[in-house]
Parts: structure tokens; C-alpha cells; sequence
């Protein structure tokens, strides 16, 4: 349940109660902000509102908004790319496209619905009915490699090795424009973005240490392919700190140009490699894969 508090501004002063909160909350729409007030879940200085109140200069409104209820994860026969596979864990090459686990405008289709169809009950619980195994993430229209556990011995011991910076991830990119230095650090703290609850940005407020590394391995007429290693691994950082230093990830509809690149369907950005200590054997596991059409498809087209 998430309690939202809004003092009323002077040039409200007179409006409807559910325009005011829409346009003070971005998240909210005009008709999930009535719904709400229909659910009492919208009081103003305390008292329950009518649904077309008229709000005056220095009203208090509290908006709670309770959680989701989402229907547990369903096996689904959906193919799967698996590049490893042991009775611990498994290691699947997700295509773009694919959502990793359900959410509210997600239930099936995603890699976890699959997983369930594949592994059974042999999936840790550490996260929970929706994200069984899973424990990293890629965005939707990330390809690339994802690490899955099949049990809680695995999947805290490989969560372990991701916080403590022993658990090597690589991604391959096409970004705009043309990179001033071979190779680089960003070094800049990433959290919720302050207007627009959707997206994430480089902030120091409600942030957390974020850092990317990255080196260029070829230059064409206004963009530059570049391999990326992830130091920590913040929700979007790869996208959020291209974007920063002004190399937005070509593709990418959110935090590239206005103008985008339909044919790529997303962002131009492949989790080509990872490399990590097996949790039982303790033997190095290194996985390697090879771009995906999409993305040489637009190498040859910059050439």
C-alpha cells in the first residue's frame, strides 16, 4: 500500500478533485484517480470526499494506493535458449521482446511463465510467487543472457557474487553519436525519476551508486558500437547513463531522441557475455552469445 500526501496550490484553487490529483500525480489517470475516491481511498483533511469536489488553496489530500493483486505465475510451453543447464541453475539467451517476469500489464508470455513450463517446482522461492529463479533482470527489449536458480542454496549464493562485484556481466550496444574517448567510467547515482514514476534517471535523491564501464570497438558516421561491463546493477543503468553523457542507446524509445529508430523495435543493447563462480562446485562458469539478427542487421546498414 503506497500513501501519497498533496497540499493543494493556489492555482488549483477551484478545480476537481480528480483532475488535480491526476496532474499532481503522473501515475494516476483521471478515471483510476475517481475509481479510487469511489474505493475510499481519498481524503481530504481527513474527511471523505464527494467525486466532483471543488479543492480550495492549502487542502490537504491523502491518496492511497493499494498494491496490485496479481494472479500467481502459470506454466506456459514456451520455447526457451538454453546456453547451460544443471541441476542448480541455467542460463537462458532471452530475445527482445520477451518480458522477464509477470506484472500488471504482463500475467503470461514472460520468461518466467516458461520457466515454470521447463524447470517445474525446481525454481527458488527467494523472490517470490511472480519471480521464481530469477535472479537479475534484463529490460523487455534487452537480449542476452539471464542467470536462473533452481534452488535458494544457488540463488543466494549467485546474489551474493552480484553485490559483491565477482559476478562479470558484459552487453554490447549501438549508441548515437561518436564517443569522445576510447574507454570510460560513468560514475553516477541512478533512482526514481522526479516527475515521471516510469522512468529513472541520475539523481542524488533516493538514489543509489550506480557505475558502468565501457570501451568503443568501432566507430561509424554518427553512432559507435561499444562493449559495456556493469559494476552494480541499478534498474535501466546501461540506458540511463548513455543517455547522461549524451550517447543515448540507439533504439532506445524512453531515453533516446524523440525521433526513434522503429525498425530495431527497441533498444539497440545485447547481454553478450557473463562469467561467475559456480555456487556448488565452485568451478568459474564463462558464457559467451553471439549478437542477435537485429543487431548485426543494423551494423551492416551503418556500413
Amino acid at each position: 500500500m503506497d500513501n501519497r500526501v498533496f497540499t493543494v496550490s493556489e492555482e488549483n484553487n477551484g478545480e476537481r478533485i480528480d483532475k488535480v490529483i491526476a496532474q499532481l500525480d503522473t501515475t494516476l489517470t483521471r478515471s483510476a484517480v475517481q475509481k479510487l475516491i469511489e474505493e475510499n481511498n481519498v481524503t481530504v483533511n481527513g474527511k471523505v470526499p464527494a467525486k466532483n469536489l471543488k479543492l480550495k488553496t492549502g487542502d490537504e489530500i491523502t491518496v492511497i494506493v493499494p498494491e496490485p493483486v496479481l494472479p500467481e505465475a502459470l506454466p506456459e510451453n514456451i520455447p526457451l535458449d538454453i546456453v547451460y543447464e544443471d541441476s542448480d541453475l541455467l542460463v537462458v539467451n532471452k530475445p527482445k521482446g520477451m518480458v522477464v517476469h509477470p506484472a500488471t500489464s504482463n500475467y503470461s508470455g514472460t520468461l518466467v511463465n516458461a520457466l515454470l513450463y521447463h524447470c517445474g517446482d525446481s525454481l527458488s522461492g527467494i523472490n517470490g510467487v511472480l519471480r521464481p529463479g530469477i535472479v537479475h533482470r534484463i529490460d523487455k527489449d534487452t537480449s542476452g543472457l539471464l542467470i536462473v536458480a533452481k534452488n535458494d542454496f544457488s540463488h543466494r549464493l549467485l546474489a551474493e557474487q552480484i553485490k559483491v562485484h565477482s559476478f562479470t556481466r558484459k552487453y554490447q550496444a549501438v549508441v548515437y553519436g561518436n564517443l569522445k574517448d576510447d574507454e570510460g567510467t560513468i560514475n553516477a547515482p541512478i533512482g526514481r525519476h522526479p516527475t515521471d514514476r516510469k522512468k529513472m534517471a541520475v539523481t542524488e535523491k533516493n538514489s543509489r551508486n550506480a557505475v558502468t564501464h565501457y570501451k568503443v570497438l568501432r566507430r561509424y558516421n554518427g553512432f559507435t558500437h561499444i562493449e559495456l561491463k556493469l559494476e552494480t546493477g541499478r534498474t535501466h543503468q546501461i540506458r540511463v547513463h548513455m543517455a547522461y553523457i549524451g550517447h543515448a542507446v540507439a533504439g532506445d524509445a524512453v531515453y533516446g531522441p524523440k525521433k526513434v529508430i522503429t525498425s530495431l523495435n527497441g533498444q539497440c543493447l545485447h547481454a553478450y557475455y557473463i562469467s561467475f563462480e559456480h555456487p556448488r562446485t565452485k568451478q568459474t562458469i564463462t558464457l559467451s552469445s553471439p549478437l542477435p539478427k537485429y543487431f548485426t542487421d543494423f551494423l551492416k546498414s551503418l556500413n
